[in-house]
């Protein structure tokens, strides 16, 4: 049996530098290698040999088989060098041709959305102040009358970096920072970007998101005002025709503190999970700016007030849109970015 191994090992040899294409190639693995291959059933065979010439004719199949194996490995090879040649030859294919190039981008739609809000601030005389993601507890929480263990603080759950840094959960840090750095000027600006907070990913909340901070800063600043600036941007960003509410609520860093609703544009008010079937989708939180913070920003309570508020990016664009689902903002789904 060892001499009709030598004699297949041989013929599957010859056989294979015969082989010109990958169908022939693979017709001589069946053939030879295979499940049902003539090597295959040769070492199948070994039990019908007597004890002692099994460990010889083992040792020698084994060599064979990982022999015939690498032959195959280093054919196949060459027959794919070949066959790439012969399609260059042909001129199927020219590596020297430049790559195909991509189609041409686009601004993201929350881009979209904050330039469009930071245009109707800047036509009503806001600035644009740039504030840091990366804030202390101090910033972030502190000086906005939110001292350490107040309960004010569950409501922004967030990302430590080390005990005193975290990700700000708001951009209200930020007028802390242009209240410090422009005392004793009147202020007007906006204060756009990212906010972190460590809370449940559903289809109206995210861990991620832009926010537009608000700040207004002088003498004799009335809660008209800040009512009258609410309700004018809600009107250019949606049209004349939308509804807006003003609600009492609660923020540590305004008193007193507003929320303003617009009546929900995916469902016409009728109700819908987007807007907690209530008809209405905040759009803005505010209030006048407490007096603990305009005194921590170097601002005399007793001389300057001023308002402050805040909104979200994302949500302006659902109502604008009618998105039903915020995840899909940041789901890197070109079907749903190319559509704005």
């Amino acid at each position: 049996m060892l001499n009709q191994l030598t004699q297949l090992e041989q013929e599957a040899l010859e056989a294979l530098v015969a082989i010109k294409s990958s169908q022939e190639l693979a017709e001589w693995n069946r053939r030879y290698l295979g499940k049902k291959g003539a090597l295959t059933l040769l070492l199948r065979s070994v039990g019908t040999l007597p004890k002692e010439e099994r460990p010889a004719f083992g040792q020698a199949a084994n060599r064979a088989k990982n022999e015939l194996e690498a032959a195959y490995k280093e054919r196949a090879q060459e027959l794919r060098r070949i066959e790439l040649e012969r399609e260059m030859a042909r001129g199927a294919l020219d590596v020297t041709l430049p790559g195909r190039p991509g189609g041409p981008g686009h601004l993201h739609i929350t881009t979209q959305t904050l330039r469009q809000i930071i245009s109707i601030f800047a036509e009503m005389g806001f600035q644009v102040y740039e504030s840091r993601d990366v804030e202390s507890d101090e910033m972030n929480f502190g000086l906005l009358n939110m001292p350490p263990h107040h309960p004010a603080r569950d409501m922004w759950d967030t990302f430590w970096l080390d005990d005193n840094t975290l990700l700000r959960t708001h951009t209200s840090p930020g007028q802390i920072r242009v209240m410090r750095e422009r005392y004793p000027e009147p202020i007007r600006v906006i204060l756009p970007g990212k906010c972190y907070r460590y809370e449940q990913v559903t289809a109206r909340s995210e861990h991620q998101f832009y926010q537009v901070e608000g700040l207004a800063v002088g003498h004799a600043i009335t809660m008209t005002d800040l009512i009258g600036t609410l309700t004018e941007f809600a009107r250019r960003l949606y049209g004349p025709q939308r509804h807006i509410r003003i609600r009492g609520s609660y923020f540590p860093f305004t008193e007193p503190s507003v929320e303003a609703d617009m009546d929900c544009i995916l469902c016409g008010g009728e109700g819908c999970r987007v807007c907690k079937y209530s008809g209405w989708l905040e759009v803005a939180g505010a209030g006048m700016v407490h007096p603990v913070v305009l005194q921590n920003g170097g601002y005399d309570p007793a001389e300057w007030s001023g308002f402050a508020f805040g909104l979200g990016v994302e949500r302006p664009a659902m109502l604008k849109y009618s998105i039903d689902d915020i995840r899909l903002f940041y789901g890197n789904d070109l079907r749903f970015l190319r559509q704005f």
